[in-house]
C-alpha cells in the first residue's frame, strides 16, 4: 500500500506544449507529469497522473479513488469540465480526501463564462495563474495538509 496523490487533467491538456503556450505555457502534459511525480516523491507520496477527454472517464476515476484507502488527495485540472459539468462536482463530493483545485491560467482574468468553477466548491484550495508550477504548488499543500 502506498499513499498516493491522485493527479487528473481533463480535456485537451494532453495537447499542452502545442495548444496556445502563450496561455498554457511551454510545458507538454509529460513534463507536467514527471514534477508531479518528483515532488510527489519529495513529500513522500507516489503520484497517480491521468488524463481524459472524456467527463464520464474522469467522473469514474473520481468515483474509484472513492473508495481507495491509498488515495490521499486529488488534484484536479478539469479544464474547460471546470466550468461545466456538475457530474464531476458531484463525484468530488464523494470524497474524503483533500482536494486541490489547479488551473494554469487565471480563469478569473479570461472570458466571464470561464468564472464559475464548478470544481472550487468542493477544493481546499484553487490554485490559478502559476503555470505548471501550480501543481508542485498543489502537492506541496496537499502534504502540508495531510501532515497537519
Amino acid at each position: 500500500m502506498t499513499a498516493t496523490i491522485l493527479i487528473l487533467n481533463g480535456p485537451n491538456l494532453n495537447m499542452l506544449g502545442t495548444r496556445e503556450p502563450g496561455i498554457y505555457g511551454a510545458a507538454t502534459l509529460a513534463d507536467i507529469d514527471a514534477q508531479c511525480v518528483a515532488a510527489a516523491a519529495a513529500a513522500g507520496y507516489k503520484a497517480d497522473c491521468r488524463q481524459s477527454n472524456a467527463e464520464g472517464e474522469l467522473v469514474t476515476w473520481v468515483q474509484q479513488a472513492s473508495q481507495n484507502a491509498d488515495i490521499k488527495g486529488v488534484i484536479v485540472n478539469a479544464g474547460a469540465y471546470t466550468h461545466t459539468s456538475v457530474a464531476l462536482h458531484d463525484a468530488l463530493r464523494l470524497l474524503s480526501c483533500p482536494v486541490v483545485e489547479v488551473h494554469l491560467s487565471n480563469p478569473a482574468a479570461r472570458e466571464s463564462f470561464r468564472h464559475i468553477s464548478y470544481v472550487g466548491p468542493v477544493a481546499m484550495a484553487s490554485i490559478c495563474g502559476l503555470g505548471a508550477a501550480g501543481y508542485t504548488v498543489a502537492i506541496e499543500a496537499l502534504a502540508r495538509k495531510l501532515r497537519s
